[in-house]
């Protein structure tokens, strides 16, 4: 139901819409609407990608995916290329990759530390405790790999008229148009949600005019099987085997072909051709052995079936209505309007192209539902977290190997997942975190001789947890501190303290890790991370020397994952004992330093290059992702850390600018956040291989390059970022929208405490603000615009989903020189709310 206020009178909220209930005030009134924005900005469909021409390379080729398979849609008239994906085919077989030689080698490793000598520190952490190095060579980390490809060949399709191509992910379905000789030919493509297939339909609008043939391809050849069976394309193999460990990853694929009217022939080459049809359905079943990351034991002929069997059970008509059914349920429900303007009309590449120089406020909202898009496609509750290309990846050795890197990647494919209205999606990575806190325990305990469990900066479907690559990226043992934010960040949205309940165990075991890890450094006698790194980026280029100690990446993990376990246990009234632990360690941690060119510090030490410009810039992890640096608590770190971004500059890798995106809205800088947007909204050149020059790709993947996803899933946080914010106290109302965006709605973002949040804006201020309290309790409005009639925000928010943390004063250094921020008048109202009533504010 919705909250009103007794007294109401008539007033306008949209162009010709009125309100019947209405508390008239000096600047707003608090109202009963009858009609969501939702379903004002529902207009009409928009959300497509669409091209006159047909994808030449990977990166131009549409991705469908229901979570476990994904397809790259080529959409070629004379060809088409329709390559496959199935999210638990990988090399190697379970194993971890502990390195025993690293406890003995610890105290040297940190005395060379202690006495500054890192170049000797670094070789012998790559010695005796990397895994790339030494006598005790383990794996790096195993492949993601592709199953295959379907070819569809048509005879005398390559030079068709009215070629059309679209992605709808309003549906998530990808349709292929043209014409040949007077007939339309029409393709669809989508991996069913409800039937574990990906589909693919084929049409002529005249009868009898259907004619190709079929068959399948594979990379990994002698290691695979290909034959047609009477109506079906069968194909059996083993995933790959890679440095010394051998591929037991079975995978099967079967693809029935029915179709409508025509005759059909089986050849002995494995393929099968269609003559004469009206239309055909393909029905693509793919399985593998992979039961869990230790267990192979699974039957992939038996599942095949099952899952084909399964979708031939129902009409193709009953498939697709059910596939946009269970797809929709979660993307329509956030809607973002930022206005439509002529470039709607020209394809999707040319109106990136275009982006930077033009006025093209819908690709924003394009993209950030694209982002959406691509999240439900491949996280799908009960399968495997998103990797670093998602599910989409047609090479047998990818960048990467396209594992889970966890120094910023892995996490940032999860950003929008709580924001964004897509919380069941964050699943799998909570469980990818279950499953490495128990291989991490063996690590922790083996490398460390400590309790708990450990992460470095990469895992894989095997849950590897030891070091891997070279000590200058991989000696980074905090990885289990920054996926445990996850953990908790969950529990602030939800308020489910049986979900904390199942969680906790997996906070305590990271914090408990850090507890025997941290070691007291000689100079101020902080407890600091030794040896470690902050990832990728080194303070000495001589050597690529990285390792250091107390770097500040570290200790803003471990205040906040100390602070989010104390919390969680006192809200849990469970470890009382390690609370008190927990609390004394944290109050040693190193403060934040502002250094010699009034930055905050990377390192300890005050090392930084103003001319540095590397895309990491894992210092400012205390201003985003987590909130422990604030313009109103903070102001000295704030600005700090705002000058560090500065030097840091715009143009990156397309992650990286993602990452900047949502630095930038936090810093309450919708301009400069909308510049870092049409830096990433860039065309790439899908020939560029270098780390510069990121941008986004024709079928708007995320160019590092190359492609990597979570750039898409960082930049769709950000857009949110920039109408919402949920931390520091407070929910925040548009604190960092652009003047570009003058006029606009969204409808369904979620923030800390249960709320759900729709917004009107015009000339730059909000017009109507609309909650949703699932929990009840206090709502702390915090807006740029006064509002009359509301109280008065009064002491810390009583909401126990709106902590703030209480950050020791920086170390600054006497050559800093730090100008206040200029933060934008602000005015805090509390509201209190019971759950399940909305709540509505709408200015006068």
């Amino acid at each position: 139901m919705t909250q009103t206020h007794p007294s109401a009178v008539r007033s306008s909220l949209f162009s010709g819409r009125t309100c019947s209930l209405r508390l008239a005030v000096a600047l707003g009134c608090i109202v009963a609407l009858t009609a969501t924005i939702r379903a004002a900005v529902a207009g009409e469909n928009n959300l497509k990608l669409w091209y006159d021409a047909p994808a030449t390379k990977w990166v131009e080729a549409l991705p469908v995916g229901n979570g476990r398979l994904g397809a790259m849609v080529f959409g070629t008239p004379g060809e088409e290329k329709i390559q496959l994906n199935e999210e638990t085919v990988w090399t190697g077989h379970p194993n971890n990759n502990v390195n025993p030689n690293a406890l003995a080698a610890l105290p040297e490793v940190r005395r060379l530390l202690f006495e500054k000598k890192w170049p000797e520190a670094q070789k012998l952490v790559d010695a005796n405790i990397m895994n790339a190095f030494g006598k005790n060579v383990k794996n790096q980390g195993m492949s993601y790999q592709p199953v295959g490809d379907l070819k569809i060949a048509f005879a005398g399709h390559d030079n068709p008229s009215k070629f059309y191509r679209e992605l709808d992910i309003a549906d998530a379905i990808a349709t292929t148009r043209y014409t040949v000789d007077g007939v339309e030919y029409t393709r669809e493509v989508f991996a069913a949600f409800s039937g574990e297939v990906v589909i693919v339909r084929l049409s002529a609008s005249q009868k009898g005019k259907l004619n190709f043939t079929t068959w399948l391809t594979s990379p990994h050849g002698n290691r695979v099987s290909i034959r047609a069976d009477r109506d079906e394309l069968l194909l059996d193999g083993v995933a790959g085997d890679q440095e010394g460990l051998e591929g037991k990853v079975k995978f099967a694929a079967q693809v029935k072909v029915v179709s409508s009217g025509g005759k059909k022939s089986t050849g002995e080459d494995g393929k099968i051709t269609i003559t004469a049809a009206d239309s055909a359905v393909f029905y693509i079943s793919i399985a593998t052995n992979f039961v869990n990351y230790r267990d192979l034991s699974g039957d992939p002929g038996k599942r095949v079936q099952d899952y084909l069997q399964s979708a031939l059970a129902k009409p193709f008509a009953r498939l697709r209505e059910e596939h946009i059914a269970h797809y929709r349920q979660y993307f329509d429900r956030v809607k973002l309007d930022l206005g439509t303007t002529a470039a709607i009309n020209q394809p999707t590449d040319r109106r990136i192209l275009n982006f930077a120089k033009g006025d093209d406020p819908q690709l924003v909202s394009l993209y950030f539902q694209f982002g959406r898009y691509l999240l439900i496609s491949s996280s799908q509750p009960g399968g495997q977290a998103a990797n670093l290309q998602g599910i989409w990846n047609d090479k047998l050795n990818p960048p990467w190997d396209s594992k889970y890197t966890t120094n910023i990647n892995a996490e940032m494919n999860y950003w929008p997942a709580e924001v964004t209205n897509l919380a069941e999606l964050h699943k799998p990575f909570i469980q990818l975190i279950k499953d490495v806190s128990e291989s991490g325990a063996e690590t922790a305990r083996r490398m460390y001789g400590a309790r708990g469990w450990v992460l470095h900066h990469n895992t894989d479907v095997w849950r590897l947890t030891g070091p891997i690559d070279h000590a200058a990226s991989g000696m980074w043992p905090s990885g289990g501190a920054w996926v445990s934010e996850h953990l908790w960040e969950r529990y602030l949205y939800s308020g489910d303290k049986a979900y904390l309940a199942e969680v906790y165990p997996l906070l305590k075991g990271a914090a408990l890790f850090f507890l025997d890890f941290l070691v007291e450094e000689p100079e101020n006698k902080w407890l600091v991370v030794a040896p470690s790194c902050s990832p990728e980026n080194a303070f000495q280029r001589k050597g690529y020397i990285t390792n250091s100690y107390g770097v500040t990446m570290d200790n803003q993990l471990l205040f906040e994952l100390f602070s989010n376990t104390i919390a969680a246990a006192e809200t849990l009234a469970t470890d009382a004992g390690l609370v008190t632990e927990l609390k004394s360690a944290r109050s040693r941690l190193a403060p934040a330093h502002i250094g010699q060119h009034s930055q905050l510090q990377e390192w300890l030490f005050d090392w930084d290059n103003p001319n540095d410009h590397h895309r990491h810039v894992s210092h400012l992890y205390g201003l985003y992702p987590s909130w422990q640096i604030s313009p109103y608590r903070t102001p000295e770190t704030f600005v700090a850390a705002r000058n560090s971004l500065n030097y840091r500059g715009d143009p990156a890798t397309g992650w990286s600018m993602g990452w900047k995106v949502c630095l930038w809205a936090r810093f309450q800088d919708g301009d400069r956040a909308l510049k870092l947007i049409r830096e990433q909204l860039k065309l790439t050149n899908h020939n560029l291989t270098k780390y510069n020059g990121g941008g986004t790709y024709p079928n708007m993947f995320d160019a590092h390059p190359p492609f990597q996803i979570d750039g898409n899933f960082g930049c769709t946080a950000g857009i949110a970022e920039m109408l919402v914010q949920s931390h520091d106290g407070a929910l925040h109302i548009l604190p960092a929208l652009p003047g570009a965006w003058a006029t606009g709605t969204v409808g369904g973002l979620r923030a800390r405490g249960g709320f759900e949040v729709s917004l009107e804006w015009a000339n730059g201020k909000a017009k109507t603000v609309r909650i949703k309290s699932t929990l009840g309790g206090n709502l702390r409005l915090r807006t740029a615009d006064a509002l009359a009639g509301l109280q008065a925000a009064a002491g810390a928010n009583p909401n126990p989903f709106y902590p703030t943390l209480n950050m020791p004063a920086p170390v600054v250094s006497a050559k800093a020189q730090l100008v206040p921020p200029a933060v934008k008048t602000t005015h805090e109202y509390d509201i209190p709310t019971e759950a399940g009533k909305e709540y509505v504010f709408v200015a006068k």
